[in-house]
Order: C-alpha cells, then sequence, then structure tokens
C-alpha cells in the first residue's frame, strides 16, 4: 500500500469523528433549548472548538440542526429495517416500540449516540427544512405501510391510516419528554406497555364508543383572544424565539402598535397563551368529572373534547413541544404545571380498571399515552388535510381508546 494514500483516509476518519462529535454536543443543546435558543458558539465550547472553527465542518447553525434531524430520522429509519421482514403489523409494531426503547435506554446510559428530539423540528427554516422535511415524510409513509397497511383493518380510508400512522409516531416523539421519569434499565417495560396499549386499547369488557360528542366546556375570552390563538400556533409550528411580535402581527393582519396596545410585551403574551391552555384542560377535565359515568366514559368524554377544541375556535392548545425553548423565567413552572394536569388523566383510567370499564392496565403510561394522542391533534391536518371538527377525535381518539387494529 502507498504511503500516501494511507495517511488520506486517516485524515478524512478524524474529521468525521470530530463531526460526529460536534453533531453529539449540539443535540444536547438543541433539546434542552430548542434551534433558535441554541448558538454555534454553545456547540463549539463543548467540543473544545472556537467559534469560528464550526463553519469548518458546518457552515450555519442551521445545517447543524439539519445534520442533527436527518441523523436521527436514518435512526429510525434503521429500526424500521429491522422490523420490516416482519409478515404481520402487529409483530412490526411491537418489535419497533421494542427496539425504540431499548435505544433510548442506551443513549440515556451513554451506550448509544444522543438522538435530537423532533418535537422542534418546524422551527427550522428554509431551505434546510425541505430536506428535513423530505426525509421525514419518507419515514412517515413507510411506517404507515408498515403499521397499517390497506390489509391491516378492511374499509380504513386513506385518511384513517395516516391518522393512526401519525397517533404511532407521535407517541414515540413525545415519549422522549416524559420517559427520564423512569430507570433506563425500565425502558423496555415502558415499551412493551405503549405498544400494548396501541394494539389493544383500553377499554373494559362491554365499554363501547360513545355515538354522541360531549359537549365543550365553555371557556373565557377577551380582547387578547386573537393575540393568544395566533402567538399559540406560532409557537406550536416555530417554538418561542420563532414566534415574534412582528409574526404575531402579520397573521392577524395588525401593526405592531396594534400588538403593544393589547399587549405589554411577548413574554407576558406566552405565558397567557400557557395559561388560556392550563384553563381549558382544567375546565375539560372538570366537566368530565362533573358528568360522572365510568372511568372509561369520563376519560373518553374528555379526550373527544380537548382534541374538538384544536380545531375549534379557541384551538389549539400549545404542544408539548413549546416546552422545548422556553425563556428561563417560564423554564420551571410551566413544564411541571403542564405534567400536573395530564398526569390528571390517570384518575379516570384507575377509576376505569377498579369498575371494570377500562382494562387493567399501567394508568401513569395510559395517562401519557392519552395525552400525546390529544397533543398530535393540533397538526393532524398535515397528514389529513382539511380534516373536520367532528372528524378528528374518530381518526386519532377511537383507535388508540379501541386499538389501533380497531375496525372504522
Amino acid at each position: 500500500m502507498i504511503d500516501g494514500a494511507a495517511t488520506a483516509p486517516q485524515q478524512t476518519k478524524r474529521y468525521a469523528a470530530k463531526r460526529e462529535a460536534i453533531l453529539d454536543a449540539a443535540v444536547g443543546h438543541f433539546n434542552a433549548r430548542g434551534i433558535r435558543g441554541t448558538s454555534l458558539n454553545d456547540v463549539a465550547g463543548s467540543v473544545g472548538l472556537v467559534t469560528n472553527s464550526i463553519p469548518y465542518y458546518y457552515r450555519r447553525k442551521e445545517d447543524l440542526a439539519a445534520a442533527c434531524y436527518l441523523r436521527t430520522l436514518q435512526w429510525h429509519q434503521g429500526l424500521l429495517d429491522r422490523v420490516e421482514p416482519l409478515a404481520d403489523p402487529q409483530a412490526r409494531l411491537r418489535a419497533f416500540l421494542d427496539a425504540y426503547f431499548a435505544d433510548l435506554a442506551a443513549i440515556g446510559t451513554s451506550g448509544h449516540r444522543p438522538q435530537v428530539r423532533l418535537t422542534d423540528l418546524r422551527a427550522l427554516p428554509s431551505p434546510q427544512s425541505e430536506a428535513v422535511f423530505t426525509a421525514y415524510n419518507d419515514l412517515f409513509r413507510r411506517a404507515r405501510g408498515l403499521f397499517v397497511p390497506e390489509e391491516a383493518v378492511p374499509g380504513l380510508d386513506r385518511a384513517g391510516r395516516s391518522a393512526r400512522a401519525h397517533l404511532v409516531l407521535s407517541i414515540i416523539h413525545t415519549a422522549r419528554a416524559w420517559i427520564d421519569r423512569y430507570e433506563p434499565q425500565d425502558f423496555g417495560r415502558v415499551g412493551t406497555r405503549v405498544a400494548d396499549l396501541l394494539v389493544r386499547g383500553l377499554a373494559g369488557p362491554g365499554s363501547r364508543w360513545a355515538e354522541a360528542e360531549p359537549p365543550l366546556a365553555e371557556i373565557r375570552t377577551g380582547p387578547t383572544e386573537p393575540f393568544l390563538r395566533a402567538a399559540t400556533a406560532l409557537i406550536n409550528e416555530e417554538g418561542y424565539r420563532g414566534a415574534s411580535v412582528e409574526k404575531i402581527s402579520a397573521r392577524l393582519s395588525v401593526t405592531k402598535g396594534s400588538f403593544y396596545h393589547h399587549n405589554d410585551n411577548k413574554d407576558d403574551l406566552v405565558a397567557s397563551c400557557f395559561a388560556r391552555t392550563f384553563d381549558i384542560l382544567r375546565r375539560e377535565q372538570d366537566a368530565a368529572e362533573a358528568r360522572g359515568g365510568s372511568g372509561w366514559a369520563r376519560l373518553t368524554g374528555c379526550a373527544r373534547a380537548l382534541v374538538r377544541h384544536q380545531f375549534s375556535e379557541t384551538g389549539p392548545l400549545l404542544r408539548c413541544a413549546a416546552l422545548g425553548a422556553l425563556p428561563d423565567a417560564l423554564r420551571a413552572e410551566v413544564p411541571s404545571t403542564l405534567g400536573r394536569l395530564w398526569e390528571r388523566l390517570a384518575f379516570p383510567i384507575g377509576d376505569g380498571v377498579a369498575d371494570g370499564s377500562i382494562r387493567p392496565v399501567d394508568s401513569s403510561i395510559a395517562a401519557q399515552v392519552v395525552s400525546s394522542m390529544i397533543d398530535s391533534a393540533s397538526d393532524l391536518d398535515r397528514w389529513c388535510p382539511g380534516v373536520e371538527t367532528g372528524r378528528a377525535a374518530e381518526l386519532l381518539a377511537r383507535p388508540l381508546f379501541l386499538g389501533i387494529f380497531s375496525e372504522a
């Protein structure tokens, strides 16, 4: 072998190794602060580089973020590669979740490269977003074909198949936000229970999906309501830092002067957006309890109402992804409050297990899965264009409660 030919690969290996180290460091920052809350200086300091050295590997922060997303999407595709040979969709789904949660455990114990959370993906600007969204669309279509093929549920239309694939992917993405409450050695048990919930649903013997939709609770509104809705939608799409005063005003076709006439500042408006979402969650949970009935009736009534809110004049609700890049003043209280409110869903689940209307399940994990379903409704229209308010719960909530292979 020629000596010079051996030297070049070594340089390439060093270059590739440094790129991977930069990606590893960037993942931690993007997961903690979001794309807009992370600087190249943050990443450089984590790998012992000066800031102006990073462009040698990634020209812009957005290029670095895109590389992180593409690596994570490739990881998901690798998991699908493992399960594709299995003939049965249910077996594929269970094996995929086993592998996914096993990898999360390996990440948690530093036995696997860290992976960026996909919850802030919408904050990636153009042109980097095009390649990432293309890769995500490829993942989505492949997951739909493997987990919900046409033959899996006879009579289920394309929108129904897309909604169920969106449900599965949303649940695994949001699991990254709550899995750390468990020890890594228990992640496999969590994954098994999530898979069981998706495949078998929550219904106990004799429980049925009610034909009538529950009424929506009355929600307080005021003169700032249009700003709250516009800001909430933008935060869901682009994160806290992406929802600028200019963008909020432009979405409402008003001037910045009009914005400041109704709002003191952006941070107060964002705090009000979270307070509004918390108020809707509490009111629908309280309304379901006031209606009474079995645990199944209260849980499904609350979940269906909250899904409808996502498409109503009071929607959307702030997504879990909005927590990723909060300002310091909100970082402690907001996640804690949202976590408590979603955990309240465990009460009707536990009551349903006790009264027999819900089959025996882990009420804490089931509460997280149900909350993920409600959370995912905010962008259901991306996969099911033109979905109507009345059909949203049928597309998303029903297959979760009855099992994703249940008849349409």
